[in-house]
């Protein structure tokens, strides 16, 4: 009974961080998902004047790293928790006093920025908490410039078991919805084994 509470807290904290153990959760999400993030980063080919969001940005680690990379010019990161996003603040002072880097309160289903912004969007481990509908992928299509790409990276199994869950919303879902909403040149490319957890990253061409 305790581990199973314990168990449900853990996992709100994943989807939601709250209050100070909200924040050592996103740092624990930090460690844990560096493997997937390098990779992510490396799947964006960033050229020259990227403008780049991150969907489900946490701690904001992923945008620190990619604001090291002098061909991006600016970087933006979306979440819903007030908790982490003050980590993301912190760990990214620098480039937002430079206007380089800018972290936003809200949800993907209804992105709070304007039309045709970046050039690159990508998410790593939020896609889980998303409501995966015609709407959001919409937002997702509207916020992104003409040739611009998103990058979708999420887990499909562990240990070499298929998570029969998620490649339903992958073939049912997420795939078809991209391909309605406008996306081209969609597809799955499979990513390294992380801490046993089997990686792929959807990825969409506008």
């Amino acid at each position: 009974m305790i581990r199973s509470k314990l168990k449900e807290y853990a996992d709100q904290q994943y989807q939601l961080p709250k209050g100070i153990l909200g924040r050592y959760f996103g740092e624990k999400m930090v460690l844990q998902h560096r493997t997937e993030t390098r990779w992510t980063l490396n799947l964006l080919n960033v050229t020259k004047e990227e403008r780049v969001l991150e969907i489900g940005c946490g701690a904001g680690y992923a945008i620190k790293q990619l604001l090291k990379l002098p061909d991006v010019e600016y970087a933006a990161g979306l979440d819903l928790s007030d908790s982490i996003l003050r980590s993301a603040k912190s760990r990214n002072r620098r480039a937002i006093k430079e206007g380089r880097a800018a972290f936003i309160q809200g949800n993907v289903c209804k992105i709070p920025l304007d039309n045709d912004m970046f050039t690159k969007i990508y998410s790593i481990h939020s896609i889980y908490f998303w409501d995966l509908t015609f709407e959001t992928i919409s937002e997702i299509h509207r916020v992104l410039k003409n040739n611009g790409s998103v990058t979708i990276t999420l887990c499909t199994g562990k240990n070499g078991e298929t998570w029969s869950g998620v490649h339903h919303m992958l073939n049912t879902q997420l795939l078809p919805l991209m391909k309605k909403v406008g996306f081209k040149n969609v597809k799955l490319v499979k990513g390294p084994d992380s801490r046993q957890f089997q990686t792929v990253a959807v990825i969409g061409e506008k």
